[in-house]
């Protein structure tokens, strides 16, 4: 059982994380050039958009995947150990970061592109939103890396690595 929970964990993180990890990425920089308008500035949107979507949907999806990690662990009989007590801090921390700054910025940046007017307050607000994300963006694909290293190598383990 534990190996089919584990194949399963990390089976959802990569199909699950894996796409909020690239379009949070990709974010920014579309935002940014769909906000600059232009007559370029339709398919820009329409990727802007996407990108949005894309973060949404498989954030919630990525529930599953600490859900899925508590079960395994319970399984192997880990759940006390220092490397995943970390590991679930960090987790909890970029979804934090998703939560809180992440996604509110993508929807302000969303939300502005459907303003007539580019001069309107809302659409400053947005591109000044812009200039912390891709920092934001870093720190959560960050810590998702710390969180995969700490699974691999799982230090002080009596299991592995």
């Amino acid at each position: 059982m534990a190996k089919f929970l584990l194949s399963l964990h990390v089976l959802v993180s990569v199909l699950f994380i894996g796409p909020v990890a690239v379009a949070v990425s990709m974010f920014p920089a579309r935002a940014r050039a769909a906000l600059a308008g232009g007559t370029d500035g339709a398919p820009e949107a329409g990727s802007v958009r996407l990108l949005h979507r894309i973060t949404q949907v498989y954030a919630g999806l990525g529930l599953a995947v600490p859900v899925l990690g508590i079960g395994t662990a319970q399984v192997m009989d880990v759940l006390g150990q220092s490397w995943l007590i970390v590991s679930m801090v960090l987790t909890a921390l970029a979804a934090l970061s998703l939560l809180l700054f992440v996604l509110p910025a993508q929807q302000a940046a969303v939300d502005a592109l459907e303003l007539a007017d580019p001069q309107a307050p809302e659409h400053a607000k947005a591109v000044q939103g812009l200039r912390l994300l891709p920092m934001t963006a870093g720190v959560f694909n960050l810590l998702w890396a710390v969180v995969v290293v700490l699974m691999v190598i799982r230090p002080g383990s009596t299991t592995g690595a």
